[in-house]
């Protein structure tokens, strides 16, 4: 999704990314030289048509290292470009989609949907929002910790405008060629606001967490998807702790099973499409590849 973090820094997702970051084979070019390890991507193909599968972090750190030959060369064959959301960057649709959906009236101030432990921590997220108060004592829990991760964002020297997705859109569209979009801002936006409101408490309570110890945390998980280390970051989707059983099945389950769905309806027409989601979506068990599997198609890693 286009929030994906750790804590939900796991499913602002890397979802849209983490730890234990053994190096994978590294891929080979046409000469048998090593090249360094890069970001996992995989194949799958029939006799007329090939679906590119590249796990993706929606913001990233400057320098970072993304790119190879084999990236390249998929991106190049496909006819068209298949995002979480089609229209990630149009910051007008997104708002929209936010009022519509996380703000209610009536409700607590934000400071107290949080122990009165952590709200020197909120306090000082809040401020550096540059968001009134007030404006986000009338949005629903979920709706406020959005906007409050684009503080954690900063914090960790992270840029949303370096994030894969930004990079593969505007290309694309300036080529003529579609972009589409897996999900809505409305979709996505509604995974949360469907979350009781202790889960909506959990996951701001996640945002909360000490900048220093998330950052840790993001850069190892970075780390290992920039080195194609896709048992690291199973294993750190798995070890997140705030990441709890409902907010794994609204964030990763469900929306794998969907998509996983579409691109079985996908492999029906011709062409070439190249998918790329938060990397959370393509690790461990219940991967969008695994679920393809049980269709019948085998995803053949290819970077």
């Amino acid at each position: 999704m286009a929030f994906k973090l750790k804590s939900f820094w796991a499913a602002a997702a890397a979802a849209g990314v983490l730890a234990g970051c053994a190096a994978q084979p590294r891929a080979e070019s046409g000469a048998g030289a090593a090249r360094a390890p890069l970001p996992a991507m995989w194949k799958v193909a029939d006799a007329d048509t090939t679906v590119y599968l590249f796990g993706t972090i929606h913001a990233l750190p400057k320098g970072q290292t993304w790119r190879g030959p084999a990236f390249e060369q998929a991106l190049a064959s496909a006819d068209e470009l298949v995002l979480e959301i089609a229209n990630s960057e149009d910051g007008a649709a997104a708002g929209a989609a936010m009022i519509k959906l996380g703000m209610t009236a009536g409700l607590p101030p934000l400071r107290e949907r949080v122990p009165e432990a952590r709200r020197a921590a909120l306090d000082e997220m809040i401020k550096g929002a540059g968001v009134p108060v007030q404006a986000l004592d009338q949005m629903e829990t979920w709706a406020a910790s959005v906007v409050l991760l684009g503080v954690s964002f900063q914090r960790m020297g992270l840029d949303p405008a370096l994030g894969v997705e930004k990079a593969l859109s505007e290309p694309f569209k300036a080529s003529g060629k579609p972009v589409r979009g897996l999900e809505t801002f409305d979709e996505q936006f509604g995974f949360f606001d469907t979350l009781p409101e202790e889960q909506q408490r959990t996951f701001l309570l996640g945002v909360l967490e000490s900048p220093e110890e998330a950052k840790k945390q993001l850069d190892a998980m970075i780390v290992a998807w920039g080195r194609g280390d896709q048992a690291g970051l199973a294993k750190a989707f798995a070890d997140e702790q705030n990441m709890t059983p409902e907010l794994r099945e609204v964030l990763l389950t469900r929306r794998n099973a969907k998509w996983a769905e579409w691109l079985d309806a996908r492999m029906d027409r011709p062409g070439t499409a190249f998918v790329a989601v938060g990397a959370g979506h393509l690790a461990g068990e219940g991967s969008v590849q695994s679920l393809l599997k049980k269709r019948g198609y085998t995803a053949k890693r290819v970077q």
